[in-house]
C-alpha cells in the first residue's frame, strides 16, 4: 500500500470530527472565495475547508466553534450564517476584495 499524500493525510486526520455548513453572502468571484477559505482555515480546530462560490456556501470540517467560524467570515468582510440555505443575504460585501469585481 502506498504512502498517503499530504492532502490525504489532512482529510484522514479529520475523520470523526464535525462538519459545519455556513452560508456566505457577498462572494462575487474566485478571489472572494479564496479570501473566505483563508479566513476559515485560520480558525483553531479547522481541519479542512471547502468553499462553493456558486451556491455561497462553505463546509468546514473540524471541531472549531461555529461562532468562531462566523466571526472569521465576517472579519474578512463577508456575511455569514449557519446552515445550508444558500448565500447569507445578497449584494456586495463590505470591503471589496481588491480584484475589481
Amino acid at each position: 500500500m502506498s504512502e498517503a499524500t499530504a492532502s490525504e493525510r489532512v482529510v484522514l486526520s479529520g475523520q470523526g470530527r464535525g462538519c459545519t455548513t455556513t452560508s456566505i453572502g457577498g462572494m462575487t468571484c474566485g478571489s472572494c472565495a479564496n479570501a473566505v477559505h483563508r479566513a476559515l482555515a485560520r480558525v483553531p480546530g479547522v481541519v479542512s475547508v471547502e468553499v462553493d462560490l456558486g451556491v455561497g456556501r462553505a463546509m468546514v470540517q473540524g471541531d472549531a466553534r461555529p461562532e468562531d467560524l462566523l466571526a472569521a467570515v465576517e472579519g474578512a468582510g463577508y456575511r455569514a450564517a449557519l446552515g445550508q440555505g444558500g448565500a447569507a443575504g445578497n449584494g456586495p460585501k463590505a470591503g471589496g476584495c481588491g480584484c475589481g469585481c
